[in-house]
């Protein structure tokens, strides 16, 4: 399996990846192509197939058919030598209750037979001090707060050096505060140099601090591509506001495209292919429109996404 696509490292890559459950395709064929220091957004709709596909590419779970490989790896097959270098956070962390944030963090550590045990003191001091919880290290982990406990689990996910980190749904059911925190913490690990995965449903957390995506729907991949590159999948529409309407839908003909009145002093068209607006914008004042208004209107990341998959996201800020 290649590292690259294109001159592009990748740090996660799929072919066909296929898993069924009994007659129900839960991901069906779904060709993933994360680049090595992107922030990639992973956004569908609950139930969507995201969560069986993490657990796909962790090697959580068998696929049915189709391919894996992490940071240049085959997976399951070189597991053993990739996985120390990926730290994740799926389904929720879990954590001993009545025991400290410090004290969990130790031994989550002690179970990882590549971390040396002579150092572990101050890997989980770092790894607190990383995500904000330092405050908090002697506290016992009941009287957390949600946030608190999703960034100590990210936390453990940071023991370790990480050249890949995959979180599923990292800010679910956290209140805004809660919620920066996690995006602020995703943006400067990106910063740091790691690769980091981000399932989501939430349309702005994906908007907000991801430079990739890809969109899942009923467990096919229908979309993947850079967060300006989804946005101008969906085709761009003129709006013209001018008392000429008729004069301005020969024009606008004259480009090859047809204009919809949508009011009485407005038009609307698709943006004619290779045609700069200005170019347009001239055409119509040559012909004597009298042109009141003119803009380019692109279909929003929102209006894209349900296009795609036929369902509404959740829109939180």
């Amino acid at each position: 399996m290649s590292e690259a696509l294109g001159n592009v490292e990748l740090a996660i890559e799929t072919h066909g990846l296929t898993k069924l459950f009994g007659k129900q395709r839960a991901v069906d064929s779904v060709d993933l192509a994360v680049p090595r220091g992107s922030v990639f957004g992973f956004l569908g709709p609950n139930g969507s197939g995201k969560t069986t596909t993490i657990r796909l590419l962790l090697g959580l779970a068998s696929p049915s058919n189709g391919t894996v490989a992490l940071l240049g790896r085959e997976m399951p097959r070189e597991s053993s030598d990739v996985l120390p270098r990926v730290g994740a956070l799926v389904e929720g962390p879990a954590f001993y209750p009545f025991l400290s944030g410090e004290a969990n963090l130790r031994r989550l550590d002690s179970a990882d037979r590549h971390a040396p045990a002579e150092t572990r003191r101050a890997r989980v001091a770092r790894a607190l001090d990383r995500v904000g919880l330092t405050h908090a290290a002697t506290k016992k982990v009941h009287a957390y707060s949600l946030g608190m406990k999703q960034r100590l689990g990210i936390a453990n996910a940071l023991l370790m050096p990480r050249e890949l980190l995959v979180l599923d749904e990292p800010t679910n059911g956290l209140d805004p505060q809660g919620t920066r925190e996690v995006r602020s913490l995703i943006r400067s690990l990106a910063d740091d140099g790691a690769t980091v995965f981000v399932s989501s449903h939430l349309l702005a957390e994906i908007e907000q601090i991801c430079t990739h995506a890809a969109v899942m729907s009923t467990g096919r991949l229908v979309a993947q591509a850079t967060i300006a590159g989804l946005r101008g999948i969906g085709a761009a529409s003129i709006v013209l506001r001018t008392p000429d309407a008729d004069a301005a839908s020969e024009v606008l003909a004259g480009f090859g495209v047809l204009a919809a009145r949508t009011g009485d002093d407005e038009l609307t068209s698709p943006v004619p292919d290779g045609t700069a607006p200005e170019t347009i914008v001239d055409a119509l004042v040559s012909a004597g429109v009298r042109v009141r208004g003119f803009s380019i209107q692109e279909q929003s990341l929102e209006e894209r996404f349900v296009a795609l998959t036929g369902e509404g996201f959740e829109i939180v800020q």
